[in-house]
């Protein structure tokens, strides 16, 4: 089965019957586990399977402790919306999402956000290695003040509060880095400082790597640690043979249009799901649809996800 389109996606996942048959064999490979204990003793019941160890003997099913976990939606609708998410080179809305899949918005929002739990990372990809060529820069994601109603501009007396007297919000600070031809790691950060720059890059490139960034005063110690070049933006200075960071300024363009285009606006709270949504799609451009929709689907498990949780004030 290797399909290219959402059609034949959806003409062969026909039946939630056929869905369970191959998530089964995505997620146990012929051999059923039970998610609490881990025994391999298994018995069939009518609706899934009992664990046979004695110190546990509880139920469960092949979506249990996964995205798909108590979910009422036909596995047939979460693996469109699957491959739409994964697929779309800016991401989808909910909206759209709810349209295109015949279910609430609220619905698709939920499932947009299991999908990205499912595309996080859990440890660190490394970038950089074997001499690859690294580069690492940061961005501001948020609207420009001159496209605000003017209440909502920045009070030019008080720069902490806005026009019309509430707590002023700056733009929010994202970190990248990422490897010619390669992946791209991104982090949101509070502050450019030094602390949060350099440690984030020691977090995924290995030490004596070459990695070039712009001229910013955050990236003053990485030539302790790697070796580092320089390309100074504010001299209108942007390639100097083989140092520049338009790879990294390209993938910018592209998250920019997926936020601002696609989703509009961003919460501080939700916004490192979209930074995994939009890193994950982007590291598997080269993969064919069904590649993606394989190795996503097999990273679905133990990331649940809980509305309330999802909902809940920080």
């Amino acid at each position: 089965m290797d399909f290219k389109s959402l059609p034949q996606l959806l003409d062969y996942f026909k039946d939630q019957k056929t869905c369970v048959r191959y998530y089964e064999f995505i997620r146990w490979k012929g051999e059923i586990q039970c998610p609490h204990c881990g025994s391999y003793k298994i018995y069939r019941t009518n609706r899934g399977y009992k664990c046979g160890k004695s110190t546990c003997y509880r139920k469960f099913s092949v979506i249990t402790d996964t995205i798909f976990e108590n979910t009422k939606i036909p596995l047939r609708t979460w693996f469109a919306a699957i491959y739409l998410c994964t697929s779309h080179k800016k991401g989808i809305s909910s909206i759209q999402l709810g349209i295109d899949l015949n279910i609430t918005q609220k619905a698709a929002w939920f499932v947009l956000h299991r999908i990205r739990e499912m595309l996080k990372k859990q440890a660190p990809n490394m970038v950089g290695g074997g001499g690859s060529m690294v580069e690492s820069d940061a961005t501001h994601i948020g609207g420009k003040e001159k496209n605000k109603h003017k209440s909502k501009r920045r009070n030019k007396e008080n720069p902490e509060l806005r026009n019309d007297g509430k707590p002023y919000v700056k733009k929010k600070i994202v970190i990248g880095i990422i490897e010619r031809h390669g992946k791209i790691v991104l982090r949101h950060v509070p502050t450019e400082t030094s602390n949060n720059m350099v440690s984030f890059i020691q977090d995924y490139v290995p030490s004596g790597s070459r990695i070039v960034t712009d001229e910013h005063l955050g990236y003053s110690e990485l030539n302790k640690i790697y070796t580092h070049e320089t390309v100074n933006h504010s001299l209108r200075i942007y390639v100097e043979g083989e140092k520049h960071t338009n790879t990294i300024e390209n993938f910018w363009s592209l998250l920019k249009r997926g936020l601002y285009g696609i989703y509009h606006q961003v919460s501080d709270k939700h916004l490192d799901r979209y930074l995994d949504e939009f890193a994950a799609r982007f590291n598997a451009r080269n993969s064919s649809p069904y590649q993606n929709f394989h190795t996503f689907l097999a990273d679905s498990k133990g990331k649940s996800l809980l509305y309330k949780n999802l909902t809940a004030n920080d």
